[in-house]
């Protein structure tokens, strides 16, 4: 109470003050000291200390998908399937969509043809030579790819990956029911100030049964997939096919002078990748890894090429609480403001008004009176 009653007087006197001066700016088209009061007071809250928020987000994403293609046959996929890597900092990763390459083993194939790959004869491949763009490292043989086409034969992980045919539409289609628990802890080190967005009133029964919704349940922290992506102005399953990055963006903007429970987050969706480039290279999210396993003795692979969404939490804000200091500084700032509004009034007036030379005659006259006794008194018209 004691803390509110310092705020409002600091800013009453403020406020008194600049309305006394209030007559004399209006006659000369200057701003309102009320309004740049008000300003001070109410809008930039001049008042307060400030301090930035540090937060740790952690999340847990829950679903399931089935798929059936001619490379896995029928398969559910849950969590630890479609989450890769299972944990990221302030961030997590969705598989949509693959290729799939099975049953990969170390052994020499014909490299994929493309202009510096196919050959003619031997001495078209040159031993030992490898590509960073190509599959493998070339032994030095031409051998046939096709009954028409003959490329360098490499040394690498045969059958050779093909990722020229994207299924679409996405394989996880199921992916946009899934739902993910984001808990974000804040804190305000300057005012020892802690909050999570899991609010004090919400309880366990409550976090079961609740889904995100930004008029009749803002306040859950539990968000599903597919509402994300269309606050985002997106569409999942045209995002799903290649895929993309989405900012889950959580402002904390407090002010800490009024009841701590009124301190909520604020959620918002974005997409951060290009949706629309100025051309279609490298578009999407995507990257590559395998899962290992021994076929009679032999070392063997199948290699995923996984498209998905990565959602990246980005949380930011500001508390605000009552200080003296700052209080002090920008009262004594907006009244050294107010002192050049005089000479700024007489600097236009004398420059740019029609009656300049009128105002410049008539800004000072000296009277002198007939009295020996009496000194030279002066008197001034206009502003000072």
């Amino acid at each position: 109470m004691q803390l509110e009653l310092l705020v409002l007087l600091g800013c009453s006197e403020l406020v008194f003050i600049f309305t006394s001066l209030r007559c004399a700016d209006d006659a000369m088209g200057a701003l309102p000291p009320i309004s740049l009061a008000r300003y001070v007071c109410v809008v930039q809250k001049a008042y307060q200390d400030t301090d930035s928020v540090i937060s740790s987000v952690t999340t847990k994403v829950k679903g399931f998908a089935k798929t059936n293609s001619s490379d896995l046959g029928l398969r559910v996929w849950d969590t630890a399937d479609y989450i890769i890597p299972p944990q990221e900092e302030n961030s997590f990763f969705v598989l949509t969509n693959m290729i799939v390459t099975p049953n990969q083993m170390q052994t020499r194939c014909p490299e994929l043809p493309n202009p510096s790959t196919t050959c003619t004869s031997d001495s078209d491949c040159k031993e030992g030579f490898s590509d960073a763009r190509g599959n493998g490292i070339q032994t030095g043989k031409c051998v046939d790819y096709s009954d028409a086409v003959k490329t360098c034969e490499v040394f690498a992980w045969c059958p050779l990956e093909k990722d020229t045919d994207l299924p679409e539409p996405a394989m996880l289609t199921d992916a946009e029911t899934f739902t993910v628990l984001i808990k974000n802890n804040i804190r305000f080190p300057k005012f020892h100030f802690s909050k999570r967005n899991i609010l004090p009133d919400v309880t366990s029964s409550y976090l079961k049964s609740c889904t995100f919704h930004r008029i009749t349940d803002p306040h859950c922290p539990i968000f599903q997939l597919k509402d994300i992506v269309s606050e985002a102005d997106e569409d999942f399953q045209d995002l799903a096919i290649r895929g993309g990055v989405i900012g889950i963006l959580i402002n904390w903007d407090c002010d800490l002078d009024l009841s701590h429970k009124k301190c909520i987050p604020k959620y918002s969706f974005s997409r951060l990748d290009n949706k629309n480039p100025e051309n279609s290279a490298a578009p999407g999210f995507n990257f590559r890894f395998a899962k290992y396993f021994s076929v009679d003795g032999v070392e063997t692979r199948t290699l995923v090429k996984a498209y998905g969404i990565r959602f990246d939490v980005i949380v930011f804000g500001k508390a605000g609480k009552f200080n003296l200091v700052p209080t002090v500084v920008n009262v004594g700032a907006a009244l050294s403001f107010l002192s050049l509004v005089n000479a700024v009034s007489d600097w236009v007036l004398l420059t740019f008004t029609s009656k300049r030379h009128f105002y410049s005659q008539q800004k000072s006259t000296y009277l002198d009176e007939m009295d020996d006794t009496s000194e030279v008194e002066r008197k001034t018209y206009g502003t000072q």
